[in-house]
Formats: structure tokens, C-alpha cells, sequence
């Protein structure tokens, strides 16, 4: 397979759809030009070439008339075209090697959508001008821009084929660090798509006011929040620090307003201090802002948690 784009600067979004596309044909040619011979000749041709035809592997979105758009309005450029077509195959291979996973369609398309949403549609709105950076002074668009060669090595080069084989260079090695992001995207989606059943089948305590998970890797919080209402606490297993962790339960989104708060006399204190005050003799610390605490022990952690259930509010 040859994957074709644009010679000169490249861009976040080209980087991404080559990368996407050499994710499911791996060992592809990568050619950078602007001769429409060589670009016809491609069996993929992104952000280049004048062309969005999918089935044709033209994935280019500078051409008049283009009005190629999300359902959000947000305007597609060559990595969210490349993504809408091959994004949820992209997945799958990705779930299948790094996680030997197997997904459904569903839950591939599900995930890719959601990859859209956070990153790939913020990459598209970068290229077309829709927003400076994909977010932020350092977001991923000015990241990979940054691994264009710089006038003064261009000014170094021997000649425009040296200077041009070093851009090829970058270009490969912004595909790399392009695809270790797609990687962990897709593990941190399908590790939460994996986690649902383990914490609904988690251990209750406590008449149901506390939850023990046996792995504090679990993203946990979504899934109490929105199907455990009766739930105020969790007890996590720290299986790399080996020490149990008292969690707990935000009330809403992305914040620290907990369902219930640890008790205040405990915030910030470690070690003794904090055995101390809750008789518990491997208490580890509690977090100034009163929403995580540990204990070496699960013993130690149960008392601690039994102790902030008891707390007046």
C-alpha cells in the first residue's frame, strides 16, 4: 500500500490520518509530494490531491465546494475524514493487539465517536481554523507542528533532497508518537468498557453505604455515581503500592464534592498523626481536600471507612 500527502509543513491532521491508515495496512510506503502523478497512483491520498472519495482511498478536504461536516457543525480535514471511514476498524486492531480484545461493531464505532469527540474533531478544527490549537498552547496540534524541522535545519541541510528526506524523518517520527496517543486512547476506553461488569459485581459493605474493589485501577467512579446511589464509600486495593485506599463518591462530574466528605479533623494528616486520631495503626495519610485516605491494611482501611460513615455531617 502507498499512503500519499502533502510534501512541505505537515500538520497534525495529515500525520494522523497516515498514522490511522498504517495502523490497518502496516508496512505502507509514505510518500510526500505534490506530483499529481504520483498522488493518482496512491492507493490512499490524504490531505492532498483534491479529492474526498472514501471508496477511492481520497481523503482530501482543500478542494472547492468541499462541505464535508460533523452532525456538530465542526468541519472535517483529513483526519477526521480518514477517521469517520476507518476509525472504528482503526480500533479493533488496536483493541486486538495491545489488549488482545475482541469488539463487537458496536462498541468499536462507540469508541471511536468518542475519540472524535475528545481529540480528532479538535485536530480537524486546528487545521481548517476553526481554533488556534487543539486545545491549548501545547495541545496536540502544536505538538506535532513542533516536530516539523526548523528553518535552521533546513539552513543546515546539504541540499533539497537532504532537506527533504529529514522532513520524511520527522513526518515518521510524529507518526509514532501519533500512535502510541491512539493506542492509549483505545486501552483507556476499552479498559472502561471491561471495568462496568467487574464493578457492578464489586463486594457491598456496610448495608450498601460501602463498596470494595480489588483493584484501585478500576475506573469505578461513573458507574457508582450513576447505578449505586446508595453508596458513600469505596475501598480500593492497591495492588502496585500494596496498601488499601478509602475513596469517595463525587456527586456529580468532574469535581471534588464528594456524596460524603472523610471526617475534617482528618485532612492532611500522615503516619502517626493520623493513626493517632482514628486508632488505626497503618493508616498511611488523608488528602488535605478530604477525598482519598489510606491504610496498609484492609482491616486497617475498614475501620477508617466505618469511622467516616459514623461522621455527623
Amino acid at each position: 500500500m502507498i499512503i500519499a500527502t502533502h510534501s512541505g509543513k505537515f500538520h497534525a491532521d495529515d500525520v494522523w490520518a497516515a498514522t490511522v491508515l498504517n495502523i490497518l495496512f502496516p508496512g505502507s510506503e509514505l510518500i510526500r509530494t505534490r506530483d499529481p502523478e504520483k498522488i493518482r497512483a496512491a492507493d490512499f491520498a490524504v490531505d492532498v490531491g483534491g479529492i474526498w472519495d472514501p471508496q477511492a482511498g481520497r481523503f482530501d478536504h482543500h478542494q472547492k465546494g468541499f462541505a464535508g461536516a460533523r452532525e456538530s457543525g465542526v468541519v472535517y480535514a483529513s483526519a477526521g475524514l480518514v477517521w469517520k471511514t476507518h476509525g472504528a476498524p482503526c480500533v479493533v486492531a488496536l483493541a486486538r493487539s495491545s489488549l488482545q480484545t475482541e469488539l463487537s461493531d458496536e462498541q468499536a464505532q462507540q469508541i471511536a465517536h468518542a475519540i472524535d469527540g475528545d481529540l480528532v474533531q479538535y485536530l480537524d478544527m486546528s487545521d481548517t481554523g476553526a481554533a488556534k490549537n487543539a486545545p491549548g498552547g501545547y495541545g496536540l496540534s502544536a505538538v506535532i507542528s513542533g516536530f516539523n524541522p526548523t528553518w535552521i535545519d533546513e539552513q543546515q541541510a546539504a541540499d533539497a533532497a537532504a532537506a527533504d528526506g529529514l522532513r520524511l524523518s520527522q513526518f515518521r517520527r510524529a507518526m509514532e508518537f501519533i500512535a502510541d496517543i491512539l493506542v492509549n486512547a483505545v486501552k483507556y476506553r476499552v479498559g472502561g468498557m471491561l471495568a462496568v461488569e467487574q464493578v457492578r459485581r464489586s463486594e457491598p459493605l456496610e448495608d450498601g453505604a460501602l463498596l470494595f474493589l480489588a483493584n484501585s485501577a478500576l475506573p469505578w467512579a461513573a458507574i457508582v455515581r450513576n447505578e449505586m446511589p446508595k453508596v458513600l464509600f469505596v475501598i480500593s486495593h492497591n495492588l502496585s503500592e500494596q496498601r488499601y485506599m478509602l475513596h469517595t463518591v463525587p456527586a456529580t462530574v468532574d469535581t471534588f464534592e464528594a456524596r460524603k466528605d472523610l471526617p475534617a479533623r482528618w485532612a492532611g494528616l500522615q503516619g502517626a498523626e493520623l493513626a493517632e486520631v482514628t486508632g488505626v495503626a497503618d493508616a498511611g495519610f488523608c488528602h488535605n481536600n478530604l477525598f482519598i485516605a489510606s491504610a496498609g491494611s484492609f482491616e486497617g482501611a475498614l475501620t477508617m471507612a466505618r469511622l467516616a460513615l459514623a461522621e455527623k455531617i
